[in-house]
């Protein structure tokens, strides 16, 4: 990764999101930049596309992640709980032991892959109190909260809203709300989740609608930042559009793509 650009020369900054274990491409994510960005979701737990990778396979075999993304793609989302909860009834060791365990391993890997600087929030699928563990002094942690980077201020805002799919990371539309009102006015506004605007939360893959942010689009429209980014939904109807003066962009699925999204000034 490049220094820290001196004088008027231009800063070029890359923008990851949903990166749920790809260590091989984002230790060559930063390649060419001032500053990695990451937008979350770095656990992988179950992959929609391959069945085989992920914890749950792990644990479970791919055939039994085959009947949950069945049922989970079918909105079938109580049966999906009471499939899973069938599943660890029948492991033995502690669940929460053998989740933490899990993803202590892909954090060790993946958070030694982040190029200096990284300036990194948290996806909806993460576990936040691990981060500060793996966070090494090139990677900035950042939730609810501003940095400055090449003259340029950009916001932080991680996790996602509570839905049936209970993710780690899911926290209420209030606490939501707080955290995007304590960011404020920034040039780049950067969350996992988009907000809440129908091209932009449906997946097509999945066939539904993620949850996006009414609190996020009212701030956008609100406030005016140049730029929001964000992830979270892997195959969108609408990748990027333009609310009022903002672009507000999905980066991209990282762990499908391995290609940065750039933004440079």
């Amino acid at each position: 990764m490049a220094p820290t650009p001196p004088g008027n020369r231009r800063t070029r900054v890359h923008v990851v999101s949903d990166v749920h274990g790809n260590a091989r491409d984002l230790a060559r994510a930063g390649d060419g930049a001032d500053a990695l960005i990451c937008l979350g979701d770095l656990v992988l737990f179950l992959d929609y596309a391959d069945h085989t990778r992920g914890i749950f396979p792990d644990l479970f075999g791919a055939a039994n992640a085959d009947r949950i993304v069945e049922l989970r793609t079918a909105r079938r989302f109580a049966e999906a709980h009471e499939f899973g909860a069938r599943l660890w009834a029948g492991v033995g060791g502690d669940r929460r032991e053998l989740i933490e365990g899990a993803v202590r391993k892909q954090y060790a890997e993946l958070f030694a892959a982040f190029p200096t600087p990284t300036y990194a929030t948290y996806g909806n699928v993460d576990m936040p109190p691990l981060w500060r563990e793996y966070a090494g002094p090139g990677t900035t942690v950042l939730d609810g909260e501003r940095v400055e980077i090449g003259g340029r201020v950009f916001g932080f805002v991680g996790g996602g809203l509570r839905t049936p799919m209970r993710t780690p990371y899911e926290i209420g539309d209030e606490e939501y709300a707080a955290k995007i009102e304590a960011v404020g006015e920034v040039d780049v506004l950067c969350t996992h989740i988009p907000p809440q605007v129908p091209e932009l939360v449906y997946d097509t893959v999945a066939r539904r609608f993620e949850r996006g942010s009414r609190a996020l689009l009212d701030a956008i429209r609100r406030t005016r930042p140049r730029y929001a980014l964000f992830g979270h939904v892997h195959q969108p109807l609408a990748r990027r559009m333009r609310i009022g003066a903002t672009e507000c962009v999905n980066v991209g699925h990282f762990a499908s793509t391995g290609r940065p999204w750039a933004l440079e000034w």
